[in-house]
């Protein structure tokens, strides 16, 4: 399942530095996070980085986009090829 940055960001920019796939960026007024490219980290650390870095709690799942952990490991792959 990827993640999403819910409404609540303030734009620390805390997050965008520690994605693996570079699936964060800045947008009007908070970040996003690209699903298509949002493994939750898997592949690349034992949990999703950008939350334990995020000092407001704003990253949750995001319900439209349901993976396995097979699958987001896939993903990963892919990307980094």
């Amino acid at each position: 399942m990827a993640l999403r940055i819910n409404e609540d960001c303030s734009a620390c920019d805390a997050c965008a530095d520690v994605c693996p796939n570079q699936a964060i960026s800045a947008a009007t007024r908070c970040y996003l996070i690209d699903p298509r490219r949002c493994t939750e980290c898997v592949g690349a650390e034992d949990e999703p980085q950008c939350r334990l870095v995020c000092p407001v709690i704003c990253i949750d799942d995001h319900p439209d986009f349901r993976e396995s952990r097979d699958q987001l490991l896939a993903k990963h792959r892919a990307l980094q090829a």
